[in-house]
């Protein structure tokens, strides 16, 4: 059973009163919980605008629209990104399936394998844009309760989960991630390479409705070595649609047609 769909059950199983009230859940149960918070369980679209600022000046942006559904079988999100600005990019995709990510380019109609820890624009990676379930990716190995300063600076009492990841397709090799009590919502993270070196932070900001769940809408990214060097993630236009199967099919991408 995914850790996913462990979490939901023993959700249903407290509401049905077959759970003890005492039984806390595990480091992995609040990681996947926390993905849940991030991420909806059926297709999905939306809007992905980064903007990449270095001492407070802004010096590039992109937007970008992304096509995301769960494999079936591994439970990982599949996803296709298109560029929509600058005109420079537009058109340009980016396939993130399984264990592949190709970047294809209609000028020049060939797709080039890709890796996720290639950045996309300033701090934000190729695997940052991509919708990813962090539990299955990684280990949740350690939890422990702290209050922490959100992205707008105010205190939330989180746990403390020390991520591992689990094989070497994970973007990231280890993540310290800050989720909210009660709420399973993530606060903060920071991200880490294979030498133990701090890569950037983030934190997650904005939480609104939408598909369904109160979600954060933007994602500021600092650089571990420059706290002036930021990136902001701010997704919108976040809607439930068909996902289909052809459009994450590496040879459909020079016939890819955008809605």
């Amino acid at each position: 059973m995914h850790c996913l769909e462990r979490f939901l059950a023993l959700c249903l199983l407290a509401c049905v009163g077959l759970l003890p009230a005492q039984a806390a859940p595990s480091a992995q149960e609040i990681l996947a919980a926390s993905d849940l918070v991030r991420n909806p369980d059926f297709p999905f679209g939306l809007t992905n605008t980064l903007i990449e600022y270095r001492n407070g000046a802004q010096s590039d942006s992109s937007t970008l629209a992304l096509y995301s559904r769960a494999d079936p079988h591994s439970g990982q999100f599949r996803s296709l990104i298109r560029y929509l600005a600058p005109a420079r990019d537009a058109n340009k995709l980016i396939l993130f399936s399984g264990k592949d990510l190709w970047f294809y380019d209609p000028s020049s109609k060939a797709s080039v394998r890709m890796s996720p820890q290639q950045r996309l624009l300033g701090q934000a990676s190729n695997g940052d844009v991509v919708t990813v379930n962090f539990a299955l990716d990684y280990k949740a190995v350690a939890v422990s309760e702290e209050e922490v300063q959100d992205g707008d600076r105010k205190p939330r009492q989180c746990y403390q989960l020390e991520l591992q990841q689990r094989t070497p397709d994970a973007t990231y090799a280890r993540i310290l991630m800050w989720v909210e009590v009660g709420s399973y919502r993530p606060v903060k993270a920071a991200f880490y390479s294979d030498s133990g070196k701090l890569l950037k932070k983030a934190y997650y900001r904005r939480y609104e409705m939408q598909l369904g769940a109160l979600r954060p809408t933007e994602t500021i990214i600092i650089d571990g070595l420059d706290p002036k060097w930021v990136t902001v993630m701010r997704f919108s236009d976040m809607v439930r649609r068909d996902v289909p199967e052809a459009w994450l099919q590496r040879d459909y991408l020079p016939r890819f047609k955008p809605e």
